[in-house]
């Protein structure tokens, strides 16, 4: 099997969803810091709906289409991490569910699903023709890692949340299902887990699965991945849709020696300014008033800017200094001790980590890029020992508060 097969990777890991080529810096923001709504509207519809051709990977190699119509059920996809917009189902689907009279285990249901445009970051072609629905071709969106849905429906089916990271989706599991693969390729797939992929592991062939980030607040942050490869978002929504989704396009980055052409058509370019629009226009979503203690984030904001030494890379109004430096890795406390894996930093253009910003963060646990943090206690916990901060409990307690706040 040839690295090819490979290039089919579902968007993501360390991106904030799609991606650009060569080193633009267009944004479509206009003086006062607004984005076009022409744009914003546009780059919705091209995040939810815009396959960048990647059919040609989907379908025509790892033969999903196939997968979906043979074994996969609503049940099955909401076992691997897929989610439902509840807003595209019509109210006679609605209330066949809820009276049961739609089978959820049933593959022709999803193909329904899918000709409803109802499955996140699933673009299916559905053939009629013959009386039966037939699903001919799929590919996937960005909306696959980089939205959820609020549950308001069930579990998994409710409306859209665009920016918010599907930490439910297993990628791995999900591409583990096409025939084109080894056993061996499914293996390495099956072990990244939920919220996890791999975005280079397709290209150097090294195993180390990176946390699905959101892609929200992203507005005035110049270096949005974990490792800072570009200077705005088109850089990576073009390596994603190239390298990983297996759009149509080119990517080329020196600095790794990666040259990726699929088809002989471009069909991510032109899209990645309205694309960065949407991205842009997505706010952090605000800390929920019941979940934090005001008091005690009051005190946790004190020891952030003095005592826990967090304001001296979390600076800003972003709360990152990603925007003038990078940051070796044997700075970061994330990278874990000496196991004989290479870093994901090495594996990157820059060798570097940013400093990820912090708006929202209460909602997108693990944390770190590698997911080695489950909750923001375990955060607070490694800074505390790894940079001998001697913390107290009740700083440690204050610090959490605060970062639940912001």
């Amino acid at each position: 099997m040839t690295r090819t097969f490979f290039w089919l990777a579902v968007a993501t890991a360390t991106m904030t969803a799609a991606c650009g080529s060569s080193n633009s810096t267009s944004n479509s923001t206009s003086d006062d810091g607004s984005h076009d709504p022409a744009m914003v509207a546009q780059g919705q519809q091209i995040f939810r709906f815009d396959t960048f051709g990647d059919e040609t990977k989907w379908t025509d190699t790892l033969h999903m289409n196939d997968v979906i119509s043979a074994a996969v059920s609503p049940m099955v996809a909401l076992s691997f991490g897929l989610k439902v917009d509840a807003d595209a189902l019509p109210a006679s689907v609605v209330s066949g569910i809820q009276a049961g009279s739609i089978d959820l285990k049933s593959p022709a249901t999803t193909i329904a699903l899918l000709k409803l445009d109802a499955v996140v970051g699933i673009k299916g072609t559905v053939d009629s023709s013959s009386g039966t629905d037939t699903l001919t071709r799929v590919g996937i969106t960005c909306a696959l890692c980089h939205s959820t849905v609020d549950d308001s429906f069930s579990a998994g089916i409710g409306k859209r949340l665009d920016g918010w990271p599907n930490h439910d989706l297993d990628p791995g599991a999900i591409i583990a299902q096409s025939p084109a693969l080894t056993d061996a390729q499914k293996t390495v797939f099956m072990s990244w887990g939920k919220g996890r992929y791999d975005p280079r592991y397709n290209l150097d062939g090294q195993n180390g699965p990176q946390v699905i980030p959101p892609a929200y607040g992203l507005e005035g942050v110049h270096r949005i991945t974990a490792t800072g490869d570009g200077d705005n978002i088109e850089y990576w929504n073009r390596y994603v849709a190239v390298t990983q989704m297996g759009g149509h396009g080119n990517f080329t980055e020196s600095r790794t020696g990666v040259n990726v052409t699929n088809g002989t058509d471009d069909l991510v370019s032109d899209k990645l300014p309205a694309l960065q629009a949407y991205q842009l226009s997505l706010p952090a979503p605000a800390a929920p008033a019941d979940k934090v203690k005001p008091e005690a984030a009051a005190r946790g904001k004190a020891v952030f800017e003095g005592a826990g030494k967090c304001s001296t890379c979390h600076s800003g109004p972003e709360l990152t200094d990603a925007n003038t430096r990078l940051h070796d890795p044997s700075e970061v406390v994330s990278e874990p001790e000496a196991t004989g894996t290479p870093s994901y930093a090495s594996r990157s253009a820059t060798k570097q980590y940013r400093t990820p910003p912090l708006a929202g963060v209460w909602q997108h646990p693990p944390y770190f890029h590698n997911g080695s943090a489950a909750t923001l206690d375990a955060v607070v916990a490694t800074y505390n020992t790894r940079k001998n901060l001697n913390l107290d409990s009740g700083q440690m307690a204050d610090l959490v508060e605060y970062l639940k706040s912001l």
